[in-house]
């Protein structure tokens, strides 16, 4: 199984929501502007910090969640 090492969760920042890398965009950010049909690009331009392995990471994060439950 995949490490996801971009994926962080820290109560100091977003309240504990896993994000990226420790920054103040959360899983759910990314995996809300995919389910309304942005695409990777259109996320990269909106959040220029971020990078590409980020995104793919958030998804690939919130299918294990969904898969555990």
């Amino acid at each position: 199984m995949q490490n996801l090492t971009r994926i962080t969760c820290n109560p100091e920042v977003m309240g504990g929501k896993p994000c990226i890398r420790g920054m103040r965009v959360t899983v759910g950010t990314i995996v809300g502007l995919m389910a309304s049909g942005h695409t990777p690009n259109d996320i990269l331009t909106a959040y220029p910090y971020l990078e590409e392995p980020d995104i793919y990471e958030a998804l690939a994060y919130a299918l294990r969640l969904n898969s555990n439950q």
